[in-house]
């Protein structure tokens, strides 16, 4: 028993000197090459399918299509009877509401607006694209890399904050330390509050040569209460 307990030391102690000594930019860089070996974020255009499941909500379908190169984005959502799109193109906005161009009237009572579109387009080609995102300008890399447990297993933990004219969040990026798989995001509005978000990451599906989680669960900082889990799934899957 004695030898294991020694044994189990070295290892921690193995593994905290080398979270010391890998700096966050070296630990991005790996995590990249893991997630996008080919470097094919940034000319991605493909289409993912999306199922959201939260409790108490009818599941949402998305189709969402991204087009970097041409700056294109295109979101097809529906939920019980009420189908929503947005597509943008530059600086071009264009809304549907179950396959008609809504009314003002239309646009107030079901939040439908270009700001929207704007925002979900971020929303999805940041999350879709991590952790290519944060080489991005105006993501600033903490050097520090921690060695943290969570949920049972020891993660290399990158922390990301913004420029003010980017992002005001503080994330947590978690890394296997074997393979530099992403599979835990955490995110903080103001840390000292614990408030925010942590995301798991399970399975991974390849989309135009780039690995992405193929579930993503979602959970609140305080008292770790389950909000969702979003699958990516194929075309087939998908009809």
């Amino acid at each position: 028993m004695k030898k294991i307990i020694l044994l189990l030391l070295a290892i921690c102690s193995a593994s905290q000197s080398f979270a010391q000594e890998i700096t966050g930019t070296q630990l991005l860089d790996k995590a990249i090459q893991f997630h996008d070996p080919n470097d094919n974020w940034k000319t991605f255009t493909g289409s993912l399918f999306v199922t959201m499941e939260t409790p108490n909500k009818p599941k949402r379908t998305s189709e969402i299509r991204i087009d970097l190169p041409n700056q294109s984005f295109y979101v097809k959502a529906s939920q019980g009877d009420k189908t929503t799109v947005y597509s943008v193109t530059k600086d071009v906005c264009n809304i549907q509401l179950n396959g008609k161009t809504p009314t003002e009237e239309e646009k107030t009572s079901n939040n439908l607006s270009c700001d929207r579109a704007s925002m979900y387009q971020n929303y999805y080609t940041y999350l879709y694209g991590l952790p290519m995102k944060l080489k991005d300008a105006g993501t600033i890399i903490d050097e520090n890399v921690i060695l943290k447990e969570f949920n049972g297993k020891n993660y290399l933990v990158l922390k990301v904050t913004y420029e003010k004219e980017v992002g005001k969040d503080t994330w947590y990026f978690y890394f296997d330390p074997t393979t530099y798989a992403m599979e835990v995001y955490q995110f903080y509005h103001e840390e000292e509050k614990n408030d925010g978000e942590f995301i798991l990451l399970s399975g991974l599906e390849t989309v135009n040569g780039i690995k992405l989680p193929k579930e993503r669960a979602w959970y609140y900082n305080k008292e770790s209460k389950y909000l969702g889990t979003d699958f990516l799934i194929t075309r087939q899957r998908y009809d």
